[in-house]
């Protein structure tokens, strides 16, 4: 048992340290709008955002293409342009009929990552659909289906928890110092109670903050855990301001996260008809998403006090130097650019 505690905890150092390394991906989307219809019948706009991603040393993976209706021809040639983290493209369609039934997305994403295909048509409900590595494109609808927006906005928010590096390794962090199930969760809910309102003010254009200090804020919250568990490691005793009041915490702290989350939604987009479905759907499962990883968690900690004593505090300690290191890289990085 001690050295499968000992091989899982050294997975869990390996994913703390990936984040030094990783390139941040973006999701790739790709858009069909319609123009006019009195004046320009069947005339739709494509659009799509090729995100650029290459380690050190290796080629960048290939380009998906956009795959349209087989109802609609491309008309001219299209327009395509490079931006610092991506490809851009548009081009205009010529099409035929309702488009029901025909397919619409990318001819391929590599990987683990996600796409978001959006068909918006002039005087009916945008369709907006979750593409992924299996199902790079997706069937259109004669009509919308709700429950699709709620499942698919569900799992992009439990993903952007159990694969977002910064929101991961805060939650990490506050287990690590927390502990106790009933107060690690009731810390994770006001979290998320904190993160949805500035989620939800940003996404409705009532409040937002540039996205630089924003993410060096959540940064320095993964810091500022990190220390705190740090202290607590040597001294079992101390009562730092999280252990005191982690729910406090975690809600100051989750306000700037929401301002983060905000950021990534802007990149993916929210249906037009349906925002209020998705920024719920959203919402629940990065909810979702912290309460499996805090299970998973306590879980290892409470087998781990009981069949590997001896191993828990240098793994703890090793977990949390990488947690803070990696915290610092951020803000270093995030301040001085």
């Amino acid at each position: 048992m001690r050295d499968l505690f000992r091989w899982v905890c050294t997975a869990l150092l390996v994913v703390i340290a990936q984040p030094l390394l990783a390139d941040e991906l973006r999701p790739s989307v790709v858009e069909m709008i319609e123009q006019d219809a009195a004046s320009s019948p069947g005339v739709w706009i494509l659009e799509w955002k090729l995100p650029v991603a290459a380690r050190r040393g290796q080629a960048a993976a290939p380009l998906a293409r956009p795959v349209v209706p087989a109802s609609c021809d491309i008309v001219g040639e299209p327009v395509r342009r490079a931006s610092p983290l991506a490809l851009l493209g548009r081009a205009q369609l010529q099409c035929n009929g309702g488009l029901a039934g025909e397919s619409f997305g990318l001819s391929q994403l590599i990987g683990s990552s996600d796409g978001i295909a959006r068909f918006v048509p002039q005087n009916r409900p945008v369709q907006s659909f979750r593409l992924t590595a299996a199902a790079p494109s997706a069937v259109l609808l004669a009509e919308p289906d709700r429950l699709q927006v709620l499942r698919d906005y569900f799992v992009i928010g439990a993903e952007h928890i159990l694969f977002g590096w910064d929101h991961l390794l805060f939650v990490i962090a506050l287990v690590l110092l927390v502990r106790s199930p009933w107060s690690v969760v009731k810390a994770a809910t006001a979290f998320t109670i904190a993160h949805s309102i500035t989620l939800v003010a940003t996404s409705l254009g009532y409040t937002g903050l540039p996205s630089r200090p924003v993410e060096a804020l959540i940064a320095l919250s993964i810091v500022f855990l990190a220390v705190e568990v740090a202290l607590v490691l040597r001294d079992p005793n101390r009562q730092t301001l999280t252990r005191r009041a982690p729910w406090l915490v975690a809600f100051g702290f989750g306000l700037f996260h929401g301002f983060g989350f905000a950021g990534a939604l802007a990149e993916i987009g929210l249906p037009q008809g349906e925002v209020l479905a998705a920024l719920v759907a959203f919402n629940v499962g990065v909810e979702a998403g912290q309460l499996l990883v805090i299970a998973f968690l306590i879980a290892l900690l409470k087998a781990a006090s009981r069949w590997a004593p001896k191993a828990e505090a240098p793994t703890i300690r090793a977990m949390t130097y990488g947690i803070g290191l990696t915290g610092s890289f951020w803000l270093i990085e995030r301040v001085v650019g």
